[in-house]
């Protein structure tokens, strides 16, 4: 009778565990009440217009009137086309070198911020200025100084090679765009370096500092490591942020002199409104393919990373 009873005791033991199990997994109508919006939204605006993109990258549509099926021949055109092209090779130097710039002044600032030194949190919040400047007017403003000031400030000194605006040089444009895009970037990976370096304990640094070891090499055997999936996560999303750079061109030289500082978005744009409609909506979904495949790569770089970060 003892045994029968355990037996059943455990069986309905076992039982409320697997009702209490199911329960927990059960997903709250909650989720759905704001998941369900969000998707409608995302379809309805973001999904479908991509869909009929595509579809008329396939077309001879010039955004009005009739339009006639031209297949793949759009996609044809923009492998041979040095326009296109050209622009590619703007947008993706651009970017890898613009991030590279971006993440070694932030990283230096953030390592310098996180020491102790006097004013340390005003100076953050100074640094942080530039994230909340609009992107137009920040290349507006670096215009000006561009094209008057820097030219009066190198003719007084006697420096001849900024004499003249270097947004009118087809070599040293592209620098203007660089140097703008990176002083807006910086203080968002500022605060990511300066999260990541907090989160640091101190303890390895005293250690290591017990250990002999030099300022230089604390950073890179013990901050740089720690500090990988941010620096990683910085880097990926500045790279994608930076192929998709169009006010800070429009701007500073409007993609000029001539096409030199033309980027994939300022084309698209650009033909959007120039009776370029289909071919630069093929344009479009070649470009779609490349920022998706860097989001691929994003997640595959940053995957078993989530203890780091």
């Amino acid at each position: 009778m003892t045994h029968r009873t355990s037996a059943t005791t455990l069986y309905r033991r076992k039982s409320y565990r697997r009702g209490s199990y199911r329960r927990e997994r059960r997903v709250d109508r909650v989720y759905y009440l704001f998941l369900v919006p969000t998707l409608l939204v995302f379809t309805a605006f973001v999904v479908i217009p991509a869909l009929i993109g595509i579809f008329y990258s396939l077309t001879d549509y010039v955004g009005f009137g009739e339009w006639s099926f031209l297949g793949l021949s759009n996609y044809a055109a923009l492998f041979s086309d040095p326009r296109i092209l050209e622009a590619y090779g703007f947008t993706l130097g651009f970017a890898v070198v613009t991030v590279v710039v971006a993440q070694v002044i932030a990283l230096a600032l953030a390592v310098a911020l996180t020491r102790r030194i006097r004013f340390a949190t005003t100076l953050r919040t100074v640094f942080v200025i530039p994230m909340v400047v609009s992107g137009i007017v920040v290349a507006y403003v670096f215009n000006f100084l561009f094209s008057n000031s820097l030219p009066a400030i190198a003719t007084a000194v006697g420096f001849g090679p900024l004499e003249e605006s270097i947004l009118g040089n087809p070599d040293l444009a592209w620098l203007s765009i660089v140097i703008v895009s990176a002083w807006q970037t910086i203080p968002g990976a500022l605060l990511v370096y300066t999260a990541g370096l907090t989160s640091i304990p101190t303890d390895l640094y005293e250690a290591s500092a017990l250990d002999g070891a030099s300022p230089w090499r604390q950073f890179r055997s013990v901050t740089v490591p720690l500090i990988a999936g941010f620096i990683l996560i910085n880097t990926i999303l500045g790279v994608k942020g930076y192929l998709g750079v169009y006010d800070v061109i429009v701007g500073l030289t409007g993609g000029g002199p001539g096409t030199a500082t033309s980027s994939v978005a300022m084309t698209i744009f650009g033909g959007f409104t120039g009776g370029d409609y289909a071919y630069q909506m093929a344009n479009a979904t070649v470009f779609l393919v490349v920022t998706a495949l860097i989001s691929v790569a994003q997640i595959i770089a940053t995957r078993g990373r989530a203890v780091r970060l």
